[in-house]
């Protein structure tokens, strides 16, 4: 079976992430229900492993939730991680820009090179691209990273304007790559919308699941849980996702 948490897994996160598992794993298996001794930290991780009928918990975005995944996983509940302005389980995604940067505010860098992690990122795509949208703004993706922090590199190198991270992504940059985060500058931030799902295979009942995560997180040392900024988890209406807009995805711009 699968069980991954790879959203948020950096390096220096590891051994809390494991240590969260451990507790979740427990008590799957106090209920009677088989789980992996450790984490998937591979491709599985992700998409594949999101699809596939092996899958016992994830963590993935609300984009693929409402697109590739619709009708194909079973929604769990949503990770809060507390993060200033936003509804409990919710997030949203902080503008950035170089420290150096002399340019002010949206419109200043509607025709620069936007930054996208993925095409099916909501924090990192969808959001900026309905953020400029209702401003009346174009955006102008210029390259394709792979990632919320190459991101971040990308435009601290110059090789783009702005980009979109995830709040709870800035917060971690902040926290363990404060060169990265000197070198850049918050600008703008998008409106909240519903954070990082966790999910299991479609056909799955999630309230063993939402009882072992929600347990977990109770029964986490202090220290773990505020290094990994778990506050609760929330069940958001599966509706609340499928009612975001589902963005084309981005055409990048060749100069």
């Amino acid at each position: 079976m699968i069980a991954a948490l790879g959203m948020y897994d950096r390096p220096e996160l590891r051994s809390d992430t494991d240590r969260f598992w451990t507790l979740i794993r427990d008590g799957l298996r106090a209920e009677g229900i088989a789980a992996p001794e450790a984490l998937t930290r591979d491709e599985r991780a992700y998409l594949p492993g999101w699809l596939s009928p092996d899958l016992l918990l994830a963590q993935t975005c609300g984009l693929p939730l409402r697109s590739v995944l619709r009708d194909r996983v079973t929604l769990v509940g949503t990770p809060d991680y507390g993060l200033e302005g936003c509804p409990p389980g919710h997030y949203r995604s902080l503008l950035i820009a170089r420290h150096d940067d002399p340019r002010q505010g949206e419109a200043a860098f509607a025709h620069t090179r936007f930054a996208v992690n993925d095409a099916l990122s909501q924090s990192g795509w969808a959001a900026a691209l309905q953020h400029m949208e209702g401003l009346g703004l174009p955006l102008t993706p210029a390259l394709e990273t792979g990632g919320h922090v190459a991101s971040a590199r990308a435009v601290a190198e110059g090789r783009a304007d702005w980009a979109a991270l995830d709040a709870m992504t800035w917060r971690l940059i902040c926290a363990h790559d404060p060169a990265l985060a000197a070198a850049l500058r918050v600008f703008g931030a998008t409106r909240p919308t519903p954070g990082l799902p966790l999910i299991t295979a479609q056909g799955r009942d999630p309230d063993p699941l939402r009882r072992a995560v929600s347990a977990a997180m109770d029964a986490l040392d202090p220290a773990s849980r505020a290094r990994l900024g778990l506050r609760g988890l929330v069940v958001i209406p599966l509706a609340s996702y499928h009612a975001l807009p589902v963005p084309p995805p981005p055409v990048l711009r060749i100069d």
